[in-house]
């Protein structure tokens, strides 16, 4: 049997910047638009379907700080400090 060789892809975590010092993960959720509404945010952050940093996280009012990265849905989004501040 031929062997197969595998190649792992991995996808760059999208930036999206924020104005603040920090964010609330749910708000930080919608201002990514991966969460349609408030409501989806906090149903997905207490369901234990979004990371933060590679480690699950069910807080929605967790402070996030430029540099941390959530993963939720398929894709990674990194927290950016503001260009202009």
């Amino acid at each position: 049997m031929p062997k197969i060789t595998a190649k792992v892809v991995v996808r760059p975590s999208v930036p999206i910047p924020i104005r603040t010092e920090c964010i609330a993960l749910d708000a930080f959720l919608k201002l990514a638009n991966a969460a349609e509404s408030g409501g989806f945010a906090k149903q997905a952050v207490q369901s234990g379907a979004v990371r933060v940093n590679g480690e699950p996280c069910t807080r929605r009012g967790k402070k996030l700080r430029p540099g941390d990265v959530v993963a939720f849905a398929g894709e990674k989004y990194l927290v950016a400090g503001s260009q202009g501040a």
